[in-house]
């Protein structure tokens, strides 16, 4: 899924070259770089991790405002960031999902047995075959 919001890019005041970017429709997503090309790439990784955040807790996506209806204070100019929310995911997600899986009864008896985690084996699995693409 790829999302695309406003970004409003503020100059830092002390005159270094930096800016501070928020974002209207991410309450609270604040960030910033020491000139412009940072400040962009870090504006991406913080709306992603704000968005992932929301998903990951079962909220909606915010609904993105149109470039124009921005308004930023005096010194501001307004940006629009692609976020590639399946990339940012895959890399950073860290909520766990439950699954319902079917086995065999007496593979399950065997296993309960062993005292094996059922969890911890599945992880280990899909893992190893994550890292063999």
């Amino acid at each position: 899924m790829k999302l695309i919001y406003p970004a409003i890019f503020y100059p830092y005041s002390d005159g270094s070259g930096g800016y501070v970017v928020e974002f209207p429709d991410l309450p609270g997503c604040v960030t910033g770089g020491k000139d412009l090309a940072e400040a962009l790439e870090m504006a991406v990784d913080a709306a992603s991790g704000w968005v992932l955040d929301e998903l990951e807790e079962g909220n909606p996506v915010p609904r993105a405002s149109k470039y124009q209806e921005v308004q930023p204070k005096d010194s501001g100019q307004v940006n629009m960031i692609l976020l590639n929310m399946d990339e940012y995911a895959e890399r950073y997600g860290e909520k766990a999902v439950r699954k319902n899986v079917t086995i065999p009864a007496w593979l399950n008896t065997f296993a309960e047995k062993q005292s094996i985690n059922f969890s911890q084996v599945l992880q280990e699995a899909l893992l190893v075959k994550a890292t063999k693409k």
